[in-house]
């Protein structure tokens, strides 16, 4: 396999990808959040790395919380 053919398959494969991570995060953003989640909780455990700790806190989705009054339940819509 030559090189360019090599550099062509990377090339789509990274375009389905990305274009699969866009699809999910606009079809099933529920599925999606618990997906980070679940992906950043074991990186966060203590005894872990800080360079690890640092790449589950960008993977983490952020809080739901709405304004200063919101308990963070969710429950007011």
């Amino acid at each position: 396999m030559s090189a360019g053919l090599l550099a062509q398959y990377i090339v789509i494969a990274l375009a389905v990808l990305v274009s699969a991570v866009v699809v999910m995060h606009k079809q099933f953003p529920n599925a999606t959040r618990r997906l980070r989640i679940a992906l950043a909780l074991p990186l966060l455990r203590d005894g872990r790395p800080a360079w690890l700790r640092a790449l589950a806190k960008k993977i983490a989705p952020p809080g739901q919380g709405a304004g200063k009054d919101c308990g963070g339940c969710n429950g007011c819509g």
